[in-house]
């Protein structure tokens, strides 16, 4: 096989697996945006494409979803509840991470650890202590009750997750900003931070269930590729920076 051969078939190969993950991971929201605007008769009709809208496109589950329910109030809870415990979130399990990871010897190791495995005790076993602490509050049938408790699930897990990565960051990059005036928190602030700002967004999109279910379908190849190349990429950004 020539040079030339061997280039167009590795290109072809190339361009072949990327239109197959984009497909793979455009699919779910072309079927949700072909299902919202079809017809009744168009979705329950076996003999349908199921593909394509067979019917001319109609509004009417977006009205019904906009008139005839509470989803704006819905979507309004679920948006206030998820900033508040994302703000909670960050502002404890991002010092607690640094300082975990930045703990010398392996007591920090065993304090992470320890961290994660109460985010492994089951909620059912939380339910009396939380509901009366909630209670305690005053917090009955109320927003702000979630934003009490959906933290002591989220806190454990995301303190240990920002601890691995803040281990990733190496110290030299801390000590060139001390050296140049910061002080430790400033280090932190204009150093750590920034290149830390993948594991902060993972932590801001967090949550449970079906929705990582979904994710997970759409993001396995991706986070094949991104463990495959990660210290490259670790090692490429701070190698520069420490120079």
């Amino acid at each position: 096989m020539t040079r030339l051969a061997r280039k167009i078939a590795g290109e072809s190969s190339f361009y072949a697996a990327v239109i197959t993950l984009v497909t793979f991971a455009a699919f779910p929201f072309y079927w949700m945006l072909i299902t919202t605007f079809k017809t009744e008769g168009d979705l329950y009709n076996l003999r349908s494409n199921p593909y394509w809208f067979n019917a001319a496109p109609t509004l009417e589950h977006l009205r019904y979803l906009f008139e005839d329910t509470l989803f704006v109030q819905w979507l309004w809870n679920t948006a206030l509840i998820g900033v508040c415990v994302v703000a909670i979130t960050l502002a404890v399990a991002v010092p607690a991470g640094y300082s975990l990871a930045r703990t010398p010897g392996r007591s920090g190791e065993n304090l992470g650890i320890g961290i994660f495995l109460t985010y492994l005790v089951p909620p059912t076993l939380l339910f009396l202590p939380l509901s009366r602490l909630v209670s305690d509050f005053g917090l009955q049938d109320s927003l702000w009750s979630l934003v009490v408790v959906y933290p002591t699930f989220t806190i454990p897990f995301c303190t240990w997750l920002l601890m691995g990565f803040f281990k990733s960051v190496p110290r030299e990059i801390e000590e060139a900003a001390i050296i140049d005036g910061c002080t430790v928190l400033g280090a932190f602030v204009k150093t750590v931070l920034p290149l830390s700002v993948p594991a902060i967004l993972t932590v801001i999109i967090f949550y449970w269930g079906e929705l990582m279910g979904a994710a997970l379908i759409a993001s396995v190849p991706v986070a094949i590729a991104y463990n495959l190349f990660l210290d490259r990429f670790i090692s490429g950004i701070t190698g520069g920076a420490v120079k």
